[in-house]
């Protein structure tokens, strides 16, 4: 049975990526389903209307006809992960998938979305099971954000990253400090390696350092008393306050020897924890470079404006809010396949049909069938 699939494109003024490209979609095109997107919806990951047609989708002038043409609507970000509060039309039992900011949502907007018996998916709850890892959008991004972190930073860092001994005296590599060893800070950890910087990196789960050491970096022991560093989902739990001020006391030391710091530990639905105080910025060198990978959650550091870059005492600090749309063809790239994934769950026989009793449905699944559910997942640090 045909399932027709839409692409309305993204309204928030900082996103390139789409939903679906060209060769995903001609995928789904090839097994019997429709795909409409709206024009120019792939032109900032740059994915041309005549490339979409190719692929044998229907490219409409007007957004609003893919909501009225759709049965399954698939988008980047709606909804609470938008500042803006107008609600998409979203027509009479329809399927949204994407990244709804679930935290954010307010209960006006899933009571219209239940009115409307709309199905609407946030991938942000995607539980951490084998089975999902395929759909999982959050982690696919958070690899492209600490990838490009680093590169953001070696360019602002007046010197080098790699060793360098030549004719005219020996360059030392610069150091770089990763806190967070989610993801992300994996992610960032491999690429300065690859740059050939010194890294040391540290996470409150002591089950990480076999990885990060495996990447080639120090990894970093403080003795801290943790209560149950991990959730079941294995993220970094949030530790009590006493517990952040030792860890500050700590970090002191790395914080102040580093050339570049990256962090990023983020709680989903609160304020990112504050790891790096305007104190410890201060001992470090001019010039030195932070990058906050946590910023759109308040930031790790004292000093950061999130979406900014700002200079405290010589220090360069980078707020990036949305690194994953600065590499958009990439990032779109993975967010297709994880959302069409994510998709293919929901088909039997090419025939969408929802399961509520599915782990990844019922943990995803905000409303369904005129009823508010809204499952939102114990949250946790997430070194991401």
């Amino acid at each position: 049975m045909t399932v027709k699939v839409g692409v309305p494109g993204e309204t928030a003024a900082d996103e390139t990526r789409v939903a679906l490209t060209p060769p995903v979609a001609q995928r789904l095109i090839n097994r019997g389903h429709e795909v409409v997107i709206a024009a120019g919806a792939g032109t900032g990951a740059d994915w041309s209307d005549t490339q979409y047609a190719d692929a044998g989708c229907a490219v409409v002038e007007r957004r609003r006809s893919v909501f009225d043409l759709s049965e399954v609507v698939l988008q980047i970000r709606s909804l609470g992960a938008l500042s803006d509060t107008q609600v998409d039309p979203y027509r009479e039992g329809q399927t949204l998938i994407g990244l709804l900011g679930p935290y954010n949502i307010t209960d006006q907007t899933l009571d219209v979305l239940a009115e409307r018996r709309v199905s609407a998916f946030a991938l942000e709850l995607l539980p951490r099971i084998g089975r999902a890892q395929s759909m999982d959008v959050l982690t696919s991004m958070a690899s492209i954000g600490g990838y490009k972190a680093v590169v953001m930073a070696a360019d602002t860092l007046p010197s080098l990253f790699p060793m360098q001994m030549t004719a005219a005296g020996t360059v030392t590599a610069a150091d770089v400090f990763v806190v967070g060893a989610g993801v992300a800070g994996l992610q960032a950890i491999a690429t300065a390696k690859r740059l050939g910087a010194r890294v040391h990196a540290y996470d409150i789960r002591p089950a990480v350092k076999e990885e990060v050491e495996s990447l080639g970096a120090d990894f970093l022991e403080f003795e801290l008393e943790t209560v149950e560093t991990a959730t079941e989902s294995g993220y970094a739990r949030e530790q009590d306050p006493d517990f952040y001020r030792k860890q500050r006391e700590a970090m002191t030391t790395a914080v102040g020897s580093a050339d570049v710091v990256i962090t990023s530990a983020a709680i989903p639905g609160r304020s990112a924890p504050t790891l790096v105080t305007r104190a410890m910025i201060e001992g470090m060198d001019a010039g030195s470079v932070i990058v906050d990978l946590a910023a759109e959650g308040g930031g790790n550091c004292e000093p950061t404006q999130p979406g900014e870059t700002t200079v405290y005492d010589d220090v360069t600090v980078i707020g990036p809010t949305n690194l994953p749309a600065t590499v958009s063809h990439t990032a779109s790239q993975l967010v297709a396949n994880n959302v069409t994934n994510f998709l293919d769950g929901l088909l039997t026989d090419e025939e969408l049909e929802i399961d509520v009793t599915d782990e990844i449905v019922d943990s995803t699944l905000l409303t369904h069938d005129g009823t508010v559910r809204a499952p939102l997942r114990e949250g946790g640090v997430d070194g991401e």
